[in-house]
């Protein structure tokens, strides 16, 4: 019997082995209920669709990266604390990998489905900012998010792919895209400088 504080894990669990081995497009609650042997009346109140347990997942994997933190990482250059964050994203997702790239696979599929989803994704990638030490405010945090979503969708590629024991791939990737990052900023910091000077001559 599962206890009621660990419910949600279990069947956000069943759900990811469900969609690893069958794919989750065509995947019913009730299956996942069936699976989970939960009755649907428990899995429902928790979950009412299957968005809903996907959301749930990325809760669970926000949680476990702020659990992670470190006060002392703040002293750290801006990359370094970016890279650290988000692999320590990757770390926490790596048991669910092969669900997490079928599901993706299928939602794909279903452009319905990844819209629904995109705003829950941007508050991920908002929290790995605040994590990293970044404001997420205004529309400089808007920029933000949008370019560490970039980096990050980049880099979930590669590591969807990487068989490696250690990440050794995804590391590589997640630092070629945040020097890239990096790079693009400087750029465009100094032709807005370059402006400004022109304009006070």
């Amino acid at each position: 019997m599962v206890k009621k504080a660990d419910l949600p894990k279990h069947i956000i669990d069943t759900a990811f082995a469900l969609a690893a081995e069958r794919g989750w497009r065509d995947l019913s609650l009730a299956e996942i209920a069936e699976a989970a042997k939960v009755p649907l009346s428990s899995l429902y109140p928790l979950f009412p669709s299957k968005q809903a347990i996907i959301r749930g997942f990325a809760d669970q994997v926000d949680a476990a990266v702020m659990a992670e933190e470190d006060p002392e990482r703040g002293e750290a250059p801006a990359h370094d604390r970016l890279f650290d964050v988000l692999m320590r994203r990757f770390e926490a997702m790596q048991p669910q990998r092969e669900a997490i790239g079928a599901i993706l696979q299928d939602q794909m599929r279903d452009p319905l489905s990844l819209f629904c989803g995109l705003s829950r994704f941007k508050r991920s990638m908002a929290a790995m900012l605040e994590i990293a030490g970044f404001s997420t405010s205004g529309l400089r945090g808007v920029i933000r998010v949008e370019g560490i979503s970039a980096v990050y969708l980049a880099t979930l590629r590669v590591w969807l792919r990487d068989e490696s024991a250690d990440m050794a791939k995804t590391m590589a990737s997640l630092d070629k895209q945040l020097r890239r990052i990096d790079g693009l900023a400087s750029r465009m910091a100094g032709r807005m400088a370059g402006r400004g000077e022109g304009q006070a001559a």
